[in-house]
C-alpha cells in the first residue's frame, strides 16, 4: 500500500517537513486558489508538484500522486444550459494532471455542499477532540435556524421536538458556531461557503432534481469525462456523499453499494473507480465495508481508512472515532484490501484521515479533522495492521 497524507499547500499548518517524518510517502493535495469551474493551468500543477518535491534529493521522497479534488461545478449536477463549458474545463484539468504525472483523481458529485458535520471539537472521554455528526442538532439548524421550507416533512414529530428542544437552549453564538460549521466552509470542502441567504438560493435550484435526475446527470458527466481518462491513464475516484443520506432534501447518489454498481453497470471503464471512504461509508450501518473492500477489488483507487462509533439510539448520527477503535471492523478491511493488491499486481494509495485533535495540537493552529499528531497516530495504526498482515 501507498501510504499518503493530504496537504492543503504551502497555508496548511502541518507542514510537508511534517508530513515527511510521518513516514507518508505520497502526497494528496489540489490547487485550492483557483475557483470552481476555472481550469487548473498546466504551469501551477508544475510549479505545485515542484514545491512538494523540492527537496527529494537530499531528503526523504515525497511525491504528488493523488489529487483530492477537482471540485465538479453545480451546473454540471444541474445540467444547466451553460454546463458543458465546466465539462470541458474539468477535461482539460485531467489532462494537464495526467501530463505532470498526477493520475489519480479522487472527486466527489455532492450538491451545495460537501462534508458536513455538526461539532468540530467533540471531547471524548479521554480528553482529545474528534468531529461529530449530530442529526438532533442538524435538524435544528434545518428547521429552525435555516427554516427551510417544508424541513418538517422530513422529520418525525419526535424528532421535531427533539430538534426544537436542542434548538431553544442554543444562545445566538452558538447559532452562529452551528450555522458557519454546515455552511461556512471546512477544509478540503470542493463548494463555496455561504450566507444564510445564498445557501437558501442554492438549494432552491435543486428543487426539480431529484435522485434520478442528479445520477443520469453524473453518468452524462462521466461518459464525456472517462474516455480522456482512459487515454491519459488516469483513474477516477468517486468519493461518497458525506453523510451518505439525504440532507436539506438534496438528492444523494454515492450512499450505498447499490449506487456503486449503478454507476458501474451504466459506465463499464476501468478508469470509473472509487474512493474506499471507510468511515463515510461506514456511517450507515446497512454499508458492509469489509464486504465491499471485497466486492469491489478492481474499482478501488484509493481509500480513507477512519472508523466511526454511531449513536445506538440514533444511527444517523456518529462520531469520528480512532481509526482501529469504530464501529467497523478495519483490520478486515485492510486485509481484504491487501488480498485485492496481490490479486491485481498494483497497489492502492491509502491515508489516514479525521484524525483527532489532541496532545500538543490542541493549542496550535489545525484545520478540523487534519491537525498532525491525530492523524500521525492513525497512520501508526493502520501501519501496525498492514506490517502484521503482511508477514
Amino acid at each position: 500500500m501507498r501510504e499518503s497524507w493530504r496537504w492543503f499547500g504551502p497555508n496548511d499548518p502541518v507542514t510537508l517537513a511534517d508530513i515527511r517524518q510521518t513516514g507518508a510517502t505520497d502526497i494528496v493535495s489540489a490547487l485550492h486558489d483557483i475557483p470552481i469551474g476555472e481550469p487548473w493551468p498546466r504551469a501551477a500543477i508544475k510549479a505545485h508538484k515542484d514545491m512538494i518535491e523540492e527537496h527529494n534529493s537530499a531528503l526523504t521522497p515525497l511525491h504528488w500522486t493523488v489529487v483530492e479534488s477537482i471540485p465538479v461545478h453545480d451546473d454540471i449536477k444541474l445540467a444547466a444550459p451553460e454546463h458543458q463549458k465546466y465539462v470541458d474545463t474539468w477535461i482539460k484539468t485531467l489532462q494537464n494532471l495526467a501530463a505532470e504525472g498526477i493520475k489519480t483523481i479522487c472527486y466527489n458529485f455532492m450538491p451545495v455542499i460537501d462534508w458536513a458535520r455538526t461539532d468540530l471539537r467533540y471531547q471524548l472521554p479521554n480528553g482529545a477532540f474528534a468531529l461529530r455528526f449530530d442529526q438532533d442538532r442538524f435538524a435544528a439548524f434545518d428547521l429552525f435556524i435555516l427554516q427551510r421550507a417544508d424541513a418538517q416533512d422530513d422529520y418525525t414529530s419526535a424528532e421535531y421536538d427533539r430538534a426544537l428542544s436542542i434548538f431553544e437552549a442554543m444562545g445566538k453564538d452558538e447559532q452562529t458556531q452551528l450555522t458557519n460549521t454546515i455552511i461556512a466552509g471546512l477544509p478540503g470542502k470542493m463548494t463555496d461557503a455561504y450566507s444564510l441567504t445564498d445557501f437558501r438560493k442554492a438549494l432552491a435550484r435543486y428543487s426539480t432534481i431529484n435522485h434520478a435526475a442528479l445520477r443520469a446527470n453524473l453518468i452524462s458527466f462521466l461518459s464525456q469525462v472517462l474516455p480522456h481518462a482512459q487515454d491519459a491513464d488516469v483513474a477516477l475516484a468517486i468519493h461518497p456523499d458525506d453523510p451518505p443520506w439525504g440532507m436539506f432534501g438534496l438528492p444523494r447518489v454515492i450512499c450505498t453499494p447499490d449506487d456503486l454498481d449503478q454507476l458501474f453497470g451504466a459506465l463499464p471503464s476501468p478508469a470509473n473507480g472509487m474512493t474506499l471512504c471507510v468511515g463515510t461509508y461506514g456511517s450507515r450501518p446497512d454499508n458492509n465495508l469489509p464486504q465491499m473492500a471485497q466486492d469491489y477489488a478492481d474499482r478501488i483507487h484509493f481509500a480513507h481508512l477512519r472508523g466511526v462509533s454511531r449513536d445506538p439510539d440514533e444511527q444517523r448520527a456518529f462520531v469520528e472515532a480512532n481509526h482501529l477503535g469504530s464501529d467497523i471492523d478495519m483490520v478486515t478491511v485492510i486485509r481484504n484490501l491487501l488480498r485485492n493488491e496481490r490479486e491485481l499486481g498494483r497497489e492502492i494509495f491509502i491515508r489516514p484521515d479525521h484524525g483527532h485533535l489532541m496532545m500538543g495540537d490542541v493549542n496550535r493552529t489545525s484545520n478540523p479533522g487534519y491537525s498532525a499528531i491525530g492523524r500521525m497516530k492513525g497512520l501508526a495504526e493502520i501501519r501496525g495492521v498492514i506490517t502484521a498482515l503482511s508477514v
